[in-house]
């Protein structure tokens, strides 16, 4: 657990008692200070009052005595209509953070590399972290992925922490001290809870704030935004800035060319490695992400030979690409994560022959990214709340078919694929879609994939 004990000693009000909220909760209690805690869902009111945490309704509470609001990232502060004991915190000029920016306060002292992105970030903060942990560096991997940040391992100056940082987690932490920040990409996504494309883009690109001097910004040139935002970061003193690319050369930077990685942030391009050989590592947006994770990883003197060689053994993550099995010929992909067009797109461009599931609840953009690619895919199977939009979106492009729940699109696709087994087809769950219609998560999706996929593997 992340000691708190140098922040003030007046109440804290915690809202959202979710992994993070509890992790914080836990952390100020231990730290002797008073806890505030709140959520509206009974059930995580129960779980915390189980580990131990002092339940205040905040909607009751005079938030002035407070020195903080702090806030789970899930819940709005501003659009589309902040929550109620937000709005109030607000009103009462109480500071409204999150549980990074309580990291951040305690410990300013250690390391830190921030990475996000719309796409790929989860994949380039566990891939960071497993190239300075294969170096043998003190490294802590968190923040909106894997374990919430207060519940790491104590930290020292010498710890490194990879942080993957989401658009609500950014907007939540104001002392933002990132040694390293990449921004790996930018495509309209949670455009509700930013008020617009512009209000995205602003909470993205506060990662490069408040940087320490001599900080690092790496950016991916891969898309209009963020070659803008390069620009501008370019033509400023506080940040050494790298570029990234997943499919064309670039100068001053790491850029994958071929399938090779190639690294030319000190002059003429070198070969790194063949990324053909990472198999957790499929298609051109994995070779943005391995680029990132190299230029981290060199910025910070990590040998080349160290990276290299991590980043072709890197397992992978569960959800993201993930393969699963090869059943009588047929591969199955769990890649639940994809929770947006764009992320969908960057999966049927990493397959041929695509017996591909779809569908949830819809995000802004629809399958609109996914277009380019269906000349891969050869029938969709739909579920959930976006497919009968999802059905006229492809009517005439490709074949599809109404399949409800994802049981009976794993048994369609599952029929379908065999009948082509000789082609080396892939079943792929890449669902464009929120999983909140039938599952409580994208990750509860992916492992009911998963438990169908054993079932016919055995």
């Amino acid at each position: 657990m992340i000691a708190l004990d140098g922040l003030p000693n007046r109440p804290w009000a915690v809202l959202g008692l979710g992994a993070s909220g509890r992790a914080a909760a836990v952390a100020l209690l231990a730290a002797g200070r008073t806890v505030w805690a709140w959520d509206d869902s009974e059930g995580a009111r129960a779980v915390a009052a189980a580990a131990g945490i002092p339940l205040v309704d905040l909607a009751g509470k005079d938030l002035r005595e407070s020195t903080a609001l702090v806030l789970s990232p899930g819940i709005p502060h501003t659009h589309p209509a902040p929550h109620p004991v937000a709005a109030k915190a607000r009103a009462a000029g109480v500071e409204i953070i999150g549980d990074v920016e309580l990291l951040f306060r305690a410990h300013p002292r250690a390391g830190y590399v921030g990475i996000t992105g719309t796409n790929g970030k989860s994949t380039t903060t566990a891939l960071i972290g497993h190239i300075f942990a294969s170096g043998g560096w003190d490294v802590r991997v968190g923040g909106n992925l894997g374990p919430p940040v207060l519940g790491f391992e104590p930290l020292d100056t010498k710890t490194i922490c990879v942080l993957e940082m989401s658009s609500y987690q950014l907007e939540l932490t104001p002392s933002l001290v990132f040694d390293m920040a990449v921004l790996l990409n930018i495509s309209p996504d949670h455009l509700g809870r930013h008020g617009g494309i512009d209000g995205y883009i602003a909470a993205k690109r506060r990662i490069f704030a408040d940087a320490p001097a001599g900080a690092t910004a790496i950016v991916g040139v891969d898309d209009e935004h963020c070659r803008a935002l390069c620009t501008e970061l370019s033509q400023g003193a506080r940040h050494r800035v790298l570029v990234i690319s997943g499919h064309r050369r670039v100068a001053g930077g790491v850029f994958v060319s071929d399938g090779l990685l190639w690294d030319a942030i000190s002059g003429e391009p070198k070969p790194i490695l063949d990324l053909r050989q990472a198999r957790a590592l499929p298609g051109e947006h994995n070779g943005q992400n391995a680029a990132a994770a190299y230029a981290v990883a060199s910025a910070m003197g990590v040998p080349v030979h160290t990276a290299s060689e991590a980043i072709l053994n890197f397992p992978g993550l569960a959800h993201r690409q993930e393969r699963i099995a090869v059943v009588d010929q047929v591969t199955y992909v769990n890649d639940s994560k994809a929770t947006n067009g764009d992320a969908a797109a960057r999966a049927l461009a990493s397959y041929d022959r695509i017996y591909w599931i779809a569908g949830g609840r819809p995000k802004e953009d629809g399958l609109s990214a996914t277009l380019p690619w269906l000349a891969r895919v050869r029938c969709v199977f739909l579920i959930g709340e976006a497919e009968a939009a999802f059905a006229r979106e492809l009517d005439g492009k490709v074949p599809s078919v109404c399949c409800g729940t994802l049981a009976a699109a794993f048994a369609a696709a599952r029929e379908a694929a065999a009948a082509d087994m000789a082609n080396d087809p892939v079943v792929l769950l890449s669902p464009a879609c929120a999983s909140f219609d039938q599952f409580r998560s994208f990750e509860a999706r992916g492992d009911a994939f998963r438990a169908m996929v054993r079932e016919i593997a055995r």
